[in-house]
């Protein structure tokens, strides 16, 4: 049976490399030794998500009443379910890393894996519910900006803090239905490479609930992520058309205008933030995990079955890091900020700009004086 040495304990807070085999004892003094950089990284998750949520919050309470406050709830409850899905995930595996766990014969790289413990069991569920939830969130929040941009007079009569309270509920049970359905035995959970983690049984022998289970995993998350670039192309060309609408009105609807149209700005600039996070997050874990079930059904893994292996480890190390970037989306992209950033870079090019016609100035006048005193000799 494999155990972990102290200094692997950072790959188990983010899903990480391998242990490096110890064939030593665990235990060192009664406790064992977490490494400083394991520490920093749930540190880091949990201080970015209840940042974010205050920033959230503090908006909130000012945009009670108009139609931001809806897109800050729905902002809300997707920071607060990265926080939940940072820390319990994280919790689990640690426990793996600190109870000897697993050997190479129930990884079910050889044919069908040991049943799971409960841990285990926990821990898939946890991955798939925490994923599915801020995918389904950052559709939904994408579709709510489109139809406030688009059509806003429909957005403020359909979208109501109610019906985004019931939306959220409704989601989250969606996403916790899904991670139950093993549960049903509409497929399993089962450990993954390098042992320290639980997901989806995609490797091994598979069966056809198995294959359905990944199928709607990651059909259900690309979809999202297909809605969401769906809706945050619209918006932005609806907003693009508008801001040059703009020149050409009256200095007085044009001041109404403004004050709307950069709230909505902001919400697609952070929307898209969200969007690119999540593209880059999670699109391997779900394509790694249809391509390794695919040639597992098809009994085409064979020796390959190691590089795969290698290829959901690396999907859900990227997985793990959606909860870490995504609050950070809130506290960097606030309209405050943004101003900021556009004031330096429109300061920047004007200095640019006047360097650059000076210089021109200053050349012309050397040539200028050149030819004047040829011309008196």
């Amino acid at each position: 049976m494999q155990r972990s040495n102290a200094s692997s304990l950072l790959s188990n807070l983010s899903l990480g490399a391998p242990p490096t085999p110890d064939p030593g004892p665990r235990w060192h003094n009664g406790s064992e030794q977490v490494p400083t950089a394991a520490g920093m990284s749930m540190t880091l998750g949990i201080l970015s998500n209840v940042v974010a949520l205050l920033i959230l919050a503090k908006a909130y309470n000012r945009f009670r009443r108009r139609s931001k406050a809806t897109f800050l709830l729905l902002a809300s409850s997707l920071v607060a379910t990265d926080l939940v899905g940072h820390v319990i995930p994280g919790a689990l595996v640690l426990r793996l890393y600190l109870t000897p766990y697993l050997t190479w014969s129930r990884l079910g790289l050889e044919g069908t894996p040991e049943p799971p413990d409960a841990a285990c069991l926990v821990l898939g569920g946890s991955l798939v519910f925490f994923g599915l939830c801020p995918l389904f969130l950052g559709s939904a929040m994408a579709a709510e900006r489109c139809l406030g941009v688009t059509r806003p007079l429909l957005h403020a009569r359909l979208v109501t803090t109610s019906r985004t309270q019931l939306g959220v509920a409704l989601i989250w049970l969606g996403a916790l239905g899904v991670a139950l359905l093993p549960t049903l035995r509409l497929g399993a959970y089962s450990p993954q490479f390098p042992g320290t983690w639980c997901f989806i049984h995609v490797l091994g022998t598979v069966g056809s609930p198995d294959v359905a289970l990944v199928g709607l995993f990651s059909g259900l998350g690309l979809a999202s992520l297909s809605v969401s670039l769906l809706c945050n192309t619209v918006s932005g060309v609806t907003l693009v058309r508008a801001r040059l609408r703009q020149r050409s009105c009256s200095q007085r609807s044009c001041s109404q205008r403004r004050s709307a149209k950069s709230h909505d700005i902001e919400m697609v600039v952070q929307l898209l933030g969200i969007m690119v996070t999540s593209c880059i997050c999670w699109s391997p874990l779900l394509v790694f995990g249809l391509m390794s079930v695919s040639r597992s059904w098809r009994g085409a893994l064979g020796a390959d079955i190691t590089y795969y292996s290698h290829l959901m480890r690396l999907g859900v190390r990227m997985a793990t890091w959606n909860q870490i970037l995504d609050p950070w989306v809130y506290i960097l992209l606030r309209r405050a900020i943004l101003r900021r950033i556009y004031r330096l870079t429109k300061r920047h090019a004007s200095f640019r700009g006047g360097a650059f016609r000076s210089s021109r100035w200053e050349a012309s006048s050397f040539v200028s004086s050149e030819k004047s005193t040829a011309n008196r000799i």
